[in-house]
């Protein structure tokens, strides 16, 4: 054994190790703890379902300090704001084929974090037969108990006599078919009943967990109830003066209403307006919720640097960025300005310059096109007998030298002088041009009237 293999079967080990941990570990689940008043049944490893799909399961039931079930249960996917639970059966046969039922908040809610718990607000415990027969006071319990008990002391020994009066059976379903017999007389109505008593049984069967919860509801409301039997009872016996006292404000209350039919009657010519106007306004509240929900996303918005609270906090940094580059921008400008009164005095030629390019192009004589032929006048080319030569580089700002007699056109002499003195544009005659008679020839202009 070599410390080669030795090192080759220690690296072996820990990426066994290593997979181990990966695939058999149960690690990516969430963890919630779920208060319930009771366990409902619920045991260890019961499935834990999202739209009937299981997602989880039960870890374990403890006690709370104030004797209420606390189930721990991990899931796969994250849980948000908003989320209930119940617990279900999946059957009215079993007794630990209980399962939890949770209803997801909208993502767009916070999410919940790890170990959060769900409190008795967020949770519906199930009801049981034995909550249901609680409801009922102690004589309504034991008189069902005694009548279950009196049903068995009738058929105990008697079961003869029981068999000799299944005989009368065959009558009774004798007169129940005429009975049915009778309803069928009239199948339209018989039909209307069928399909509305149908139509009633969809929509209670729709609204299970909503009636679900109703009963939970109404057991709590009764408890409370029952526990305030001394107050219940004090209320019923002053309804009785209650209601005398409410039965004459309500005579009063008649005449008081055939005073105001008056005010209705004059109120009648000034509110004939208000529905045209209440209908043109629900387009514009419409559109002014986008417009609030938008105003509020404009002031504090999820995410950096993409509100109207975070532009005003940068503000004073900008603030102080600003006043250290604004001198220099002044400088520059001030730089800048003799550049700008020279190329303002240039204007009127740039602007003719694009403007006649199409009317310039369009001329052409022998030798084609003038536009074809212009680039003599760039100094790049000599006419040297009938084609056009191109000049070296060394020879071709020769004109723009120091022996050049104009260094620059006048502004403006690209067409004739005119009448009026205004072309070419030098200072002076015209104070404020940059270009003075000594930098350019203001008799170098086209030929032509």
């Amino acid at each position: 054994m070599t410390p080669a293999r030795i090192a080759v079967i220690v690296a072996l080990a820990a990426a066994v190790i290593v997979l181990a941990i990966v695939f058999f570990s149960g690690g990516g689940g969430h963890k919630y703890t779920l208060v319930f008043q009771n366990a409902g049944q619920l045991v260890p490893d019961n499935q834990v379902l999202v739209g009937g799909s299981p997602v989880g399961s039960v870890d374990s039931i403890d006690l709370t300090d104030d004797n209420l079930a606390a189930v721990h249960v991990e899931v796969d996917q994250e849980l948000h704001e908003g989320t209930t639970a119940v617990i279900r059966a999946t059957s009215l046969s079993g007794v630990a084929n209980h399962y939890v039922s949770i209803s997801p908040g909208p993502n767009s809610n916070p999410a919940l974090d790890d170990d959060a718990e769900l409190g008795l607000a967020s949770t519906t415990t199930p009801i049981d037969i034995d909550q249901f027969f609680n409801t009922f006071p102690p004589s309504v319990r034991k008189g069902l108990s005694d009548f279950i008990k009196g049903n068995a002391s009738i058929y105990s020994g008697r079961g003869e006599d029981a068999n000799e009066s299944y005989k009368f059976f065959g009558p009774a379903l004798n007169r129940t078919g005429a009975f049915v017999g009778e309803l069928n007389a009239d199948q339209r109505l018989l039909e209307r009943f069928i399909v509305s008593s149908a139509d009633l049984a969809t929509t209670v069967a729709d609204r299970g967990e909503q009636l679900s919860s109703a009963i939970s509801n109404a057991n709590t409301a009764f408890d409370a109830i029952a526990s305030q039997t001394v107050a219940f009872d004090q209320t019923l016996q002053r309804l009785p003066p209650v209601m005398r006292q409410s039965n004459t404000t309500f005579v009063n209350l008649r005449a008081a209403l055939d005073d105001l039919d008056p005010l209705v009657e004059t109120a009648k010519p000034a509110t004939k307006n208000l529905a045209p106007f209440l209908a043109e306004l629900r387009p514009v509240l419409s559109k002014f919720i986008p417009f609030t929900r938008n105003l509020r996303l404009t002031v504090s918005r999820p995410g950096a640097a993409n509100d109207a609270a975070e532009l005003l906090a940068a503000l004073p940094t900008v603030q102080s960025r600003a006043s250290s580059a604004f001198p220099h921008s002044e400088a520059a400008i001030t730089a800048f300005q003799p550049n700008l009164n020279f190329a303002r005095s240039y204007t009127t030629d740039l602007f003719s310059a694009v403007g006649k390019l199409g009317q310039a192009a369009g001329y052409y004589d022998a030798n084609g096109h003038y536009v074809r032929v212009s680039p003599s006048g760039l100094n790049l080319f000599e006419y040297e007998g009938a084609a056009l030569n191109p000049i070296s580089k060394s020879e071709q700002f020769n004109v723009f030298g120091p022996s050049a007699p104009v260094t620059k056109p006048c502004p403006g002499g690209a067409t004739q002088n005119a009448t009026d003195g205004s072309s070419p544009y030098v200072n002076p005659p015209q104070a404020g041009s940059a270009v003075s008679p000594s930098e350019c020839d203001p008799t170098d202009v086209p030929p032509g009237p």
